[in-house]
C-alpha cells in the first residue's frame, strides 16, 4: 500500500498542489475586494461624492434600503441607482466644492 501511495503522489501530487494554490490565489483576493466593497456600501451617507459604473459623478442626497438618490452636476438633476452600482466614493476635491470656496 505504501508503493502505490507514493506512486499516486508522484504521478497526481504536483499537478493537486498546483490546483489548490490556483485556487487560494482566485479566492483570497476575491474575498478582500467583496469585504471592501461591502464596507464601502455601509459608508455611503448623504453628501459624499461617488461614482458609478458608468462613470456618472455625484453627490448623495438620499440613502434607502439598496438604493441612493444622487444630484449630477451642473444642473443639479437628481438620479436614482441601486447600491451595486457605485464604483467609488470620492476623496478628492470635486468642481462643486472649488466653487462654493470662491
Amino acid at each position: 500500500m505504501d508503493g502505490s501511495f507514493t506512486q499516486f503522489f508522484t504521478d497526481y501530487g504536483l499537478i493537486i498542489v498546483i490546483f489548490v494554490v490556483f485556487i487560494l490565489l482566485m479566492i483570497i483576493p476575491q474575498r478582500r475586494r467583496k469585504k471592501k466593497m461591502q464596507t464601502m456600501m455601509d459608508s455611503l451617507q448623504p453628501g459624499k461624492m461617488i461614482k458609478t459604473i458608468g462613470g456618472i459623478y455625484g453627490k448623495i442626497i438620499a440613502v434607502k434600503e439598496d438604493l441612493i438618490t444622487i444630484e449630477v452636476l451642473p444642473d443639479k438633476t437628481r438620479m436614482v441607482f441601486a447600491k451595486g452600482a457605485i464604483a467609488t466614493v470620492e476623496d478628492a476635491q470635486t468642481e462643486e466644492q472649488k466653487i462654493d470656496k470662491k
